[in-house]
């Protein structure tokens, strides 16, 4: 493919503070990286290193066309081929909850990184309360589809989220929440639409 990648666009509130985490010239492995919007930004404003999997093929295309080291898989079926490599930080943006083998993922992720930052909408928002006490599965910004067309098949609330971590032996670094891509700090985990955690091995 010729010419010149396409230029970095504005990021979205969730991954620009993602962003703001990782420090420059980090060897970065973003998963589920969609259209590579993340490791554009990060390649040109931060000279980080790195791949994106991905494993629909049109976003991998735009991950090709923004200059995105990218890999075509699905990242279920294991992270073996970084087994030489480690990363300084390994990202999973809001896609943990379209995993099937979620215990399988977080632990691979925090074998091949030194930190990993995984971010997912928030089931504990109080609208979603609201909305099953209402007899009906909620629909939000952070949740777009209906009950039958979901590719949502865990969805978490943050403490849940933190308990797994404990299972699993991961040790939190950090935590932000966002309502509509603003920073929530009282009662968070009921007014906030998504949670974004730092952790690593303990």
């Amino acid at each position: 493919m010729t010419g010149m990648p396409d230029a970095p666009q504005a990021l979205r509130p969730d991954l620009a503070l993602i962003a703001d985490w990782i420090a420059p010239g980090a060897r970065v492995l973003d998963l589920g990286c969609g259209d590579g919007a993340l490791m554009a930004h990060l390649q040109a404003r931060k000279q980080c290193r790195g791949y994106g999997v991905e494993i629909d093929a049109a976003a991998v295309l735009r991950c090709v066309r923004r200059g995105v080291n990218v890999i075509q898989q699905n990242i279920e079926a294991g992270l073996d081929m970084f087994a030489a490599t480690h990363f300084d930080v390994v990202v999973l943006s809001m896609a943990i909850q379209a995993t099937h083998r979620t215990e399988h993922v977080l632990r691979e992720m925090s074998t091949v990184g030194s930190e990993c930052v995984v971010s997912f909408p928030n089931f504990g928002h109080w609208y979603h309360a609201w909305s099953i006490l209402r007899g009906r599965m909620p629909i939000s910004r952070a949740m777009p589809y209906q009950w039958y067309d979901t590719p949502n098949l865990h969805l978490a609330t943050a403490r849940d989220f933190e308990d797994l971590l404990g299972k699993l032996g991961l040790e939190i670094t950090a935590r932000v929440f966002l309502a509509d891509g603003r920073p929530v700090r009282l009662l968070a985990s009921q007014r906030s639409t998504q949670a974004i955690y730092r952790f690593r091995r303990a």
